[in-house]
């Protein structure tokens, strides 16, 4: 009995080995720990206007690995990272929300791009107490507003 299963099992390898090599000539090297499809690579394009200090402008920032134009896209990778799991980071916020009426200037920002595989279109501004927040949560992405 023996003997019968370790002969069908050499003939099978012998079988397996006998595919002639251009059947699989174009198809180069198997990789079974590949995903079907590319990861959508983490990029975001970040306008800020009005911040009254000097990250006012238009950066790119590059993640997975660190990149781009932005002042300090290592910190501001960090920063995106610590909230990937669980949470939107652009989220707004909510329409029914209470916030205190302060005033934190006129700065405003505009990130686009895809993170974590979504698309990403948020704008952000200081007019409440919510938005301030949101902003400060996002530090450094967004820069510190002085205004």
């Amino acid at each position: 009995m023996l003997r019968r299963i370790a002969l069908t099992a050499a003939a099978s390898v012998a079988a397996l080995c006998a595919v002639p090599a251009a059947a699989h000539a174009d198809t180069g090297p198997l990789h079974l720990l590949t995903p079907l499809t590319e990861p959508t690579p983490d990029r975001l394009t970040v306008t800020v206007t009005g911040s009254g200090g000097e990250g006012d402008g238009t950066y790119k920032l590059e993640c997975h690995p660190a990149g781009g134009s932005h002042p300090d896209a290592q910190e501001a990778c960090a920063k995106l990272d610590e909230g990937t799991w669980g949470s939107d980071r652009f989220a707004p916020v909510p329409a029914d929300s209470i916030c205190t009426m302060q005033y934190g200037g006129p700065a405003t920002a505009h990130i686009t791009g895809t993170w974590n595989g979504r698309p990403v279109d948020a704008k952000f501004n200081r007019s409440n107490g919510c938005e301030i927040g949101r902003w400060d949560r996002l530090v450094p992405v967004l820069p510190e507003a002085t205004a």
